[in-house]
């Protein structure tokens, strides 16, 4: 078994297509520059209401990923 060290960065994600997509969006655009993600914890969720309807979801995480030795 290897031993890591992880670092953790918060992130808001958005979706107007529900709570899985935001947090897709908001891992796909730190894939473009954090290496070595390893796992995410869904920390907060809530959403934007225009004209008595959801209109979009924001999902707060936390990413876990490893440091480079």
């Amino acid at each position: 078994m290897s031993e890591h060290v992880y670092k953790t960065i918060e992130l808001t994600g958005s979706s107007a297509k529900g709570i899985e997509p935001a947090v897709e969006n908001a891992l796909a655009t730190a894939a473009k520059t954090v290496r070595n993600m390893r796992w995410f914890e869904v920390t907060e969720t809530r959403g934007h209401i225009e004209n008595n309807a959801i209109d979009h979801w924001q999902v707060v995480i936390k990413v876990g990923f490893t440091l480079d030795k």
